[in-house]
């Protein structure tokens, strides 16, 4: 089978880049001296899940993924969004068929109806609790006691054991290499402390978990860090390229796309991959290398084509230009030619499709995958 073969768009991974990545990641955690507990979140996908984990756990931003790679093969799972009485039935349902399910908390409104949830279930829910180390996204500040008194409120619930703390470094991904590395040793120290705390208050610290992929690749020291969370590391994008968390080369999605027009009066020609299919993640756009909605590549090869990009998208539509305002030769663009695009932000590109289309460094479709979307 061939990628003119395929329909579009469709999602195609480059399975060397795709294995190089994880190979560069899992070396990376061993320099530090850490597990590598990759992230479920970016592929979504039984197969590639069970390659990322290799043996050991994975972390998922979903139920329906804990529950699909538990099903798989996987049973050490860290679901890392806080979890909510609504939610603590299914995931103690998933421990009691025998995953090895640690959960997320950082408020202590809900742990009435969790502990509620687990001991109807007749298990023990494993909590992690999210430090609030940059105040990026959520977490409990080190500031005063309320790190203590939610420790001290899960121990007092049945049903329910305090496992470690994490924290997630998603700022690195607005930062200079040098300035993921600061973040990261910030990470770093105010885990090191909570987990300290904890420790001295009489808590079990069995796992002090940290993440992103920038933030790891430019880490200089996780002393004190057992694990590791990173995800989209797998796939790549122009983003990570951008901030120099990979070279371009390294990209191992796109989506496979099609010429449908041409108008030469515009300088652009007309792709059918619009924003339903990649997304409206404009994340380059905040650094040096802004690159539309996507970087044009040749189907086959991957290569980039000149500065070609999407300037702009309509639903269903692309507006492909060049970014120097080059004068493109349309001859070079006949309606039916296969690209590529290369996509700003993997995990929201790759959200659009329910399976992949795996192909060599010739281009070639060697297989597909099945891709679980939803929550």
């Amino acid at each position: 089978m061939t990628l003119d073969d395929l329909p579009t768009p469709s999602f195609v991974i480059d399975t060397a880049r795709l294995e190089a990545n994880i190979a560069r990641m899992i070396a990376r955690a061993q320099v530090l001296g850490v597990s590598l507990r990759p992230h479920g979140k970016t592929p979504k996908c039984a197969e590639i899940g069970l390659r990322l984990a290799a043996g050991g756990g994975l972390c998922t931003s979903t139920l329906l993924e804990a529950e699909r790679y538990f099903a798989a093969g996987v049973a050490d799972l860290f679901y890392a969004v806080a979890l909510t009485p609504a939610k603590a039935a299914r995931a103690a349902a998933l421990v009691a068929k025998g995953a090895d399910l640690k959960c997320l908390i950082d408020d202590p409104g809900g742990l009435q109806g969790i502990a509620e949830a687990a001991r109807a279930a007749g298990v023990t829910l494993r909590l992690l609790i999210e430090v609030a180390a940059d105040d990026y996204r959520s977490g409990v500040t080190l500031n005063g006691d309320s790190l203590e008194q939610l420790a001290a409120a899960i121990a007092a619930h049945d049903g329910l054991r305090l496992v470690g703390v994490m924290s997630y470094g998603g700022a690195s991904y607005g930062l200079r290499p040098s300035e993921a590395a600061a973040l990261a040793e910030h990470h770093r120290s105010t885990l090191v402390t909570a987990a300290a705390r904890l420790r001295a208050a009489g808590h079990e610290m069995r796992i002090v978990s940290f993440g992103s992929t920038p933030a790891v690749l430019h880490a200089k020291t996780l002393s004190g860090v057992t694990e590791v969370r990173c995800g989209i590391y797998a796939f790549q994008d122009l983003f990570q390229a951008a901030i120099g968390a990979c070279e371009i080369g390294d990209i191992a999605g796109s989506v496979l796309t099609e010429v449908i027009s041409r108008q030469p009066w515009n300088n652009r020609f007309v792709i059918d991959a619009g924003g339903l299919a990649l997304s409206k993640d404009r994340s380059t756009a905040a650094t040096k290398c802004d690159a539309g909605f996507g970087r044009i590549c040749d189907a086959e090869t991957g290569a980039l084509i000149g500065d070609l990009y999407v300037q702009t998208t309509s639903q269903e539509l692309g507006l492909v230009t060049s970014l120097s305002g080059a004068t493109l030769d349309m001859a070079d663009f006949p309606v039916g030619r296969r690209l590529r695009v290369l996509p700003n932000h993997a995990d929201m590109t790759a959200a659009a499709y329910s399976a992949y289309h795996l192909i060599n460094d010739d281009g070639a479709v060697t297989g597909g995958l099945e891709r679980f979307n939803g929550w």
